[in-house]
């Protein structure tokens, strides 16, 4: 079966190695949260649909800051779904796994990536053609160790995970060097207070060492 995510993106979001996941409460602080995040390195978004300015805000993401792979989290229902699918989103993720809605991604030949957490929902995914699984949530129920042992009998499949929840600069280099992990969620790169307050610079702070922490991880991994 056809991967439900397109494996141009799925390459460009291995290569990020970390996703910002991101609430916007005001559609004018979108560019420049996405300038700072893109300043300190970061070039993929996951805008969550929490707030009724998310889709201005992933519009104006889009318009201004064209560098930037802004796609959509919290898809709940085939109605969000089909709104971040106008609004031009890149690709679109979920806390859970809900069939109708990676169907009706799959109609659509939009990226998507459901949350899985057990074995029942690894499965459940892999049957309806995922291969690009958001983990969540990754810490509280045991991080890597977990991962690591539910994923035993799917490992073959090809099947990769995007951990978020819990997730901090401490822990990026143990999720980066394993190589079941396509990428981590970072919903710290963001935070409320920072967006609200403007601190712009402080957020490419954060990025920036989230981006060389991968870097340098990445390169001791290879043996460079």
């Amino acid at each position: 079966m056809k991967s439900s995510f397109d494996p141009v993106l799925s390459r460009k979001i291995e290569k990020a190695g970390i996703i910002a996941v991101v609430t916007i409460e005001s559609v004018r602080d979108a560019v420049p949260l996405a300038k700072a995040l893109l300043a300190g390195g970061i070039e993929v978004i996951e805008l969550t649909l929490r707030t009724s300015a998310a889709l201005d805000a992933l519009r104006a993401i889009r318009a201004e800051v064209p560098e930037m792979m802004v796609g959509a989290g919290t898809i709940l229902t085939s109605a969000q779904l089909r709104a971040v699918i106008d609004a031009g989103a890149a690709f679109g993720v979920a806390p859970g796994l809900n069939r109708r809605i990676v169907e009706m991604a799959r109609e659509e030949s939009f990226s998507f990536s459901p949350g899985v957490l057990t074995p029942t929902e690894i499965e459940l995914a892999v049957e309806a053609g995922c291969r690009l699984l958001k983990f969540f949530p990754a810490e509280p129920v045991g991080g890597l160790a977990y991962l690591g042992t539910v994923l035993v009998p799917f490992a073959h499949l090809g099947v990769k995970f995007i951990p978020l929840g819990g997730l901090n600069l401490a822990s990026t280099a143990a999720y980066i060097s394993n190589p079941n992990v396509a990428a981590i969620g970072g919903s710290w790169l963001a935070p409320k207070a920072y967006i609200k307050a403007g601190r712009w610079q402080d957020i490419s702070i954060l990025a920036s060492e989230a981006t060389s922490l991968i870097e340098m991880t990445r390169l001791q991994r290879n043996g460079v």
